[in-house]
């Protein structure tokens, strides 16, 4: 048998998963793990995730619904502006038995609990269904929740590519930018005008 690691993120379930409809509170800080974001968007690992919810038995495992709440750190994709701040994602999880489906044929009916079929997120138990590890849990909800590309607002103008104004507080800011292409034909213009002139 496997050895099993008892992580930061593991929490244990035992009382609570020793008969259907027991339910046991969770409301304390794991530190974030790695993998969340990226430079744009994201939770830095180790930061606190704050998790308020509660464990709920049934026949096949255990059900947790509730908050994750994180420190994201965020700039905006366009105008670079600072958007970090707490970042809040309700939750509903299945963590089923270990054996749960063992037995079960192709053709039996199982029952549908609420909220599995819609969430579609299962994370198996541990150490015979005495521990919940909810590492894999924090890492889905955020990465999957935080946008790729975050915006202050939908309409940002973001920044003159010239010099880098914020073109959200400066709306009528342009650059007169002659076109090389035609730099040639300015000139034989000039010339032009100054020769009719003479």
């Amino acid at each position: 048998m496997a050895r099993i690691e008892y992580t930061d993120w593991t929490v244990p379930v035992a009382q609570v998963g020793s008969r259907a409809g027991q339910t046991m509170q969770v409301d304390r800080d794991f530190p974030a793990p790695g993998g969340i974001g990226d430079s744009i968007v994201g939770v830095k690992e180790g930061e606190p995730i704050h998790v308020n919810g509660q464990f709920d038995s049934i026949i096949d495992g255990l059900i947790f619904t509730g908050t994750f709440t994180a420190p994201v750190t965020a700039v905006c994709a366009r105008c670079d502006r600072d958007l970090s701040g707490d970042w809040s994602e309700q939750v509903t999880a299945f963590f089923p038995y270990e054996d749960a489906d063992a037995g079960k044929t192709k053709n039996e009916d199982v029952e549908i609990i609420a909220g599995e079929e819609e969430s579609g997120d299962t994370y198996p138990l541990i150490d015979n269904g005495a521990f919940a590890n909810i590492e894999p849990l924090l890492r889905d909800t955020f990465v999957s929740a935080l946008p790729l590309n975050p915006l202050c607002k939908p309409d940002c103008k973001g920044l003159c590519p010239q010099c880098g104004l914020d073109l959200n507080e400066s709306p009528e800011h342009v650059h007169e930018v002659a076109d090389l292409r035609f730099a040639d034909l300015e000139a034989l213009k000039e010339q032009l005008e100054r020769e009719q002139g003479e």
